[in-house]
């Protein structure tokens, strides 16, 4: 495998969410190994996720063992995931994981109606190439003012918008694939990507 991709599920789903499997058989092509993971919470079939110092470590164990499997460099492994997956793989680099991009799908910015209790504390530590891929409607964050909380990120970052999306992106997971499957192909050169945009 020239690369790797490890996604991790939102709050509420396990490895099997669709827009993960969508975004494994978009990029697997690209000769991009992919790892999708389940937190400890999920395994044990609880609902209320774990505690950020144990999904982060999550994270971290999984993208080891993904490098170490697939035999690739951090410097070839893409982290990223569905709204608290991103997060947390976001999390992970800002706290020293190496990695060469982030892909954030429906980035949870805030509760939705909670614009005050932002989940941004963790931008300045992000140095790495960062693709955020949201609705337009998405209660979880508007364009405006997730634009305007990434510019803490000092890494270059990216904004594609899908129009009249909300957070779950229902029926938009094969543009979502194809839009992260070109970014992936041009941030680590492999050739064309999906073929597709989020627009």
């Amino acid at each position: 495998m020239r690369a790797a991709l490890l996604l991790a599920p939102g709050a509420s789903a396990n490895r099997n969410q669709p827009a993960l499997v969508a975004i494994e058989e978009a990029v697997t092509p690209l000769g991009v190994a992919v790892a999708r993971i389940d937190f400890p919470y999920t395994t044990a079939g609880r609902k209320a996720p774990d505690r950020p110092p144990v999904l982060v470590s999550t994270v971290v164990e999984e993208a080891e063992r993904l490098t170490r499997t697939a035999k690739v460099e951090p410097s070839r492994l893409v982290l990223g995931g569905r709204s608290m997956g991103g997060r947390i793989c976001s999390m992970a680099v800002a706290e020293g994981l190496n990695a060469a991009g982030l892909v954030l799908v429906s980035y949870p910015l805030h509760p939705p109606g909670r614009p005050e209790r932002l989940r941004t504390g963790h931008f300045p530590g992000i140095g790495v190439p960062c693709l955020f891929l949201s609705g337009t409607r998405d209660a979880f964050a508007g364009p405006a003012e997730l634009e305007a909380a990434t510019a803490a990120i000092p890494g270059p970052v990216e904004h594609q918008w899908i129009d009249g999306g909300d957070h779950g992106l229902r029926g938009r997971d094969r543009v979502v694939a194809e839009a992260v499957a070109t970014w992936v192909a041009e941030l680590l050169g492999l050739g064309a990507g999906g073929g597709g945009t989020a627009g």
